[in-house]
């Protein structure tokens, strides 16, 4: 609940109104994934889909009714979610749609109590790190942050607060 699904549809809706800025927005958090909701499209198939050999890339990307901004979803409920994360597939993934697309955002499972935001981090060029203001414990802030304390973190966003920095580590 600390707002990093709001941020990564919010960022990737904004990244996709630039002229000719290709978007494509991915659902992650396959322990609760929830951003097909969110846009209104279907939850498959997706990425688990995908990622257990069942569809392919272009079965599993969607695309908005703004024609730069394209979605994959989490899919179909699975039993072992970091053993797909990390497992090849999502490496193989992403080398493919990264020449296709100009942005590609990854809406990630919380920081805690699982770590696969800090290893899907490392597949990254960036992590922005979401907490809500006023709301979440200074020391669990603290505790996730440290897992991306050698990750390439270009940013903290605070949600419904007044702390927002952008500008690097």
């Amino acid at each position: 609940q600390e707002g990093k699904t709001f941020v990564a549809v919010n960022l990737a809706q904004s990244l996709a109104r630039q002229d000719q800025s290709r978007v494509l927005l991915i659902d992650v958090d396959l322990r609760v994934s929830r951003l097909h909701e969110i846009l209104g499209a279907p939850a498959t198939p997706g990425l688990t889909d995908y990622l257990c050999g069942q569809a392919d890339e272009c079965a599993v990307i969607q695309r908005g009714h703004e024609g730069n901004l394209c979605f994959i979803p989490g899919g179909s409920p699975v039993s072992n979610p970091s053993e797909l994360l990390l497992g090849a597939r999502m490496k193989h993934l992403l080398a493919r749609v990264t020449p296709v697309f100009d942005w590609l955002v990854l809406d990630s499972p919380p920081a805690l109590p699982v770590h696969d935001a800090s290893l899907l981090a490392d597949l990254c060029d960036g992590v922005l790190f979401v907490v809500r203001a006023g709301e979440t414990d200074f020391g669990v802030a603290g505790k996730a942050s440290s897992e991306f304390r050698d990750k390439n973190q270009i940013g903290r966003a605070s949600c419904r607060g007044k702390s927002v920095d952008l500008g690097g580590r």
